[in-house]
């Protein structure tokens, strides 16, 4: 089996280097990945296009289906409230991340009632190489 979240690192470092966060998500359906993609909110001068919501829009767009059920979610960062809706939506079954994120994380909301589906979430996957990614980019902005 490929190490999926290796493959949202790889996503992450193209975000940076278009100097987008770098965040990168994958998603696999079948241990085969169907969507790959990271952070655009800058190229698409979009605040929704963070790499959680671009990868469930192409895994759905790829299974033609609104919701995505036996899908799993890699993500370089712990996504925050507005993924954890969108994942929540798209019914995803487990969402795998890297970096915790103290300030905006969502993953602790992921238990409220107002979601109908509560997917398994499981943090600190490459946690300090997804760390340091972001550390480093925002550092050099500094």
């Amino acid at each position: 089996m490929a190490n999926f979240i290796e493959i949202a690192i790889d996503q992450a470092k193209k975000a940076a280097l278009l100097d987008e966060v770098p965040v990168g998500a994958v998603i696999v359906w079948n241990n085969e990945v169907i969507a790959t993609t990271h952070n655009r909110t800058e190229e698409y001068y979009d605040p929704t296009a963070h790499a959680e919501m671009l990868a469930i829009q192409a895994a759905c767009e790829k299974l033609g289906a609104p919701r995505i059920p036996e899908c799993d979610l890699y993500v370089t960062l712990e996504p925050c409230p507005m993924c954890v809706a969108a994942i929540s939506a798209a019914r995803i079954r487990n969402v795998y991340f890297g970096a915790y994120d103290a300030k905006t994380g969502g993953v602790k909301l992921a238990t409220d009632a107002a979601f109908h589906h509560k997917p398994q979430y499981y943090g600190g996957m490459a946690e300090t190489e997804c760390s340091n990614l972001l550390k480093e980019f925002f550092a050099a902005k500094r």
